[in-house]
């Protein structure tokens, strides 16, 4: 059976498709969210789970305690799992345990969809109201990568039952699609200098073997040294290196963070463009026949501190429409220019400069 898809790149669309496939379970629904909020859509979908358990099927939801927070401190888990729906929330953030700073930091970020081990969505795409005219990237996937959006969910499932961090192990990509996770830092600051991050790794060892292109679009840019190092090394040995980032993102002090990086990336040659028609949040990349989309940033938060899931692919057409979004998105787009970026105004500029010592952080 081969891997089909659907990409969805206006948030309501994906709603849509994931509210279709939910009311169309026959015998269990997974779900993985980072952002669930409680409001007009959140209750769209709150209330369908509910009707589907009561129709017999089998209903898990996963939620991330700081994302979704007021889902949290809400009354619907309660009516959730009186409706026979199982409910569980990562990583519960613990004011009493300040000394604990995993519990405040260390985050489930994944999007993730599981209808009947036949269907499986993964993005960017959170549940709240705010995000409705957002510009992101989800897709809806058929065929054998479902299992492995099943396998992530079921361990994800025992982290949260158990409540204690753990890693999730990745699977080697058995044909032209796999599903890449990455997992925060569990132990010490020692063993995590040793500790492969699955998703930057991979993210690395792509650029540099790249011979043609690399096309990025992320709504929060903060690499680490490594992968913006290839970056610059790409971009100046001729290759097309193009980032394409929001103009105006949801996080004031992100996009600060990112600016911070734009002279240097103009100087090696990269090319840098400001997405202006809405809030930029997709996820995702092209680098020569490869691609990716899913829910990592690329910023030291998602590749050192968050659970995240992104689908990956060699396969042709699929890369291809991937690439005709970002070309579509660079039309939206303001590029940004080296001689005209040095003379935003000063203010600016120190700001950028004290973003730097919390690099590591965001």
């Amino acid at each position: 059976m081969e891997t089909g898809w659907q990409f969805y790149t206006r948030v309501t669309e994906a709603w849509d498709s994931m509210l279709a496939d939910i009311a169309s379970a026959r015998s269990f629904i997974d779900l993985d969210q980072y952002i669930f909020e409680p409001d007009r859509i959140g209750r769209r979908f709150l209330e369908l789970l509910i009707q589907k358990a009561k129709q017999g099927v089998r209903v898990r939801v996963i939620c991330d305690a700081a994302g979704s927070a007021n889902l949290y401190n809400s009354g619907f888990p309660n009516l959730l799992s009186e409706a026979g729906i199982q409910i569980f929330f990562v990583n519960p953030i613990s004011p009493w345990r300040i000394h604990n700073f995993t519990s405040w930091f260390f985050r489930d970020h994944k999007k993730i969809l599981v209808v009947d081990g036949a269907v499986g969505h993964t993005g960017g795409v959170g549940i709240n109201d705010r995000m409705s005219d957002w510009r992101d990237t989800n897709v809806r996937l058929t065929g054998p990568i479902v299992a492995e959006f099943a396998r992530v969910f079921r361990k994800t499932l025992e982290i949260a039952r158990r409540k204690r961090l753990a890693v999730i192990q990745n699977n080697p990509s058995l044909g032209e699609f796999g599903l890449l996770t990455s997992s925060p830092y569990l132990r010490s600051l020692r063993s995590f200098r040793y500790r492969k991050r699955y998703l930057r790794d991979l993210f690395v060892d792509k650029v540099k073997s790249a011979k043609e292109c690399i096309y990025l679009t992320t709504p929060y840019f903060v690499p680490d040294f490594r992968l913006f190092s290839a970056l610059q090394q790409q971009a100046r040995s001729g290759l097309d290196v193009k980032l394409v980032v929001p103009y105006t993102s949801d996080h004031l002090s992100l996009d600060i963070a990112a600016a911070s990086y734009f002279s240097l990336a103009l100087a090696s040659g990269i090319k840098v463009y400001r997405y202006r028609s809405h809030i930029l949040h997709a996820k995702s990349a092209v680098i020569d026949d490869w691609s990716t989309v899913g829910s990592a940033n690329l910023d030291n938060l998602s590749f050192w501190f968050c659970y995240e899931a992104n689908i990956y692919s060699h396969n042709q057409n699929f890369t291809q429409e991937l690439k005709r979004q970002f070309e579509a998105d660079l039309t939206e787009s303001m590029e940004v220019k080296l001689v005209e970026w040095k003379f935003r105004p000063i203010k600016q500029k120190l700001l950028e400069l004290l973003t730097w010592p919390a690099h590591n952080f965001m």
